[in-house]
C-alpha cells in the first residue's frame, strides 16, 4: 500500500453551521462549499477548503460530519465528545480495489464493502486498532486527478 495524498480531515460536529460559523471567523475559511445530506450514510457534511501549496487550488479539505436522524456511529461519537473533534482522516488512492485487496492481505480489518462517499468516488474505512488508533477512510481519487 502506497501512502497517497490526504485529501480531507473528517471532523465530526454537533453543528454544522456553528462550524461554519468557527471555520470562517476564527480559522479564516474562504471557500466553504454548500451543506448537502447523505442519507445512505446518515449524515450531512460541509466541505471546508484550505489552501494548497504555494496557493495551489488543491490543499486538503475539512469535513465537516453532523449526524442525520438515526445515525448511531457519528451520534456515538459526539456523546463521547460533545464539542466534536477529529473523526477520521482520508488519503486518495487510484485503484479503491486494489487497496482493499492490500489492507485484507495485511490482515486489515476493512469495515464494509466500497462505496459512494462525498466526493462522488469510491470509499471504506480501515478499522482504528488496525491503523494505530485512528479511523482512515482510503478514497478513491477523484476521475480526471489522476
Amino acid at each position: 500500500m502506497k501512502l497517497g495524498r490526504l485529501n480531507h480531515v473528517g471532523v465530526a460536529t454537533p453543528s454544522i453551521a456553528d462550524s461554519i460559523v468557527h471555520y470562517r471567523d476564527v480559522m479564516g475559511a474562504t471557500k466553504i462549499h454548500e451543506p448537502f445530506d447523505l442519507p445512505d450514510q446518515w449524515v450531512k457534511v460541509c466541505f471546508v477548503d484550505t489552501p494548497g501549496p504555494d496557493g495551489a487550488l488543491r490543499g486538503t479539505q475539512i469535513e465537516l460530519i453532523e449526524p442525520l436522524p438515526g445515525n448511531t456511529s457519528i451520534a456515538s461519537f459526539l456523546e463521547k465528545n460533545p464539542a466534536g473533534g477529529q473523526h477520521h482522516l482520508c488519503y486518495e488512492v487510484p485503484d479503491i480495489h486494489a487497496a482493499k485487496a492490500e489492507f485484507e492481505v495485511m490482515g486489515k480489518r476493512v469495515l464494509g464493502e466500497p462505496r459512494i462517499g462525498a466526493h462522488g468516488t469510491l470509499i471504506f474505512f480501515v478499522h482504528p486498532r488496525d491503523m494505530q488508533g485512528i479511523l482512515t477512510e482510503i478514497m478513491e481519487v477523484p476521475e480526471g486527478e489522476h
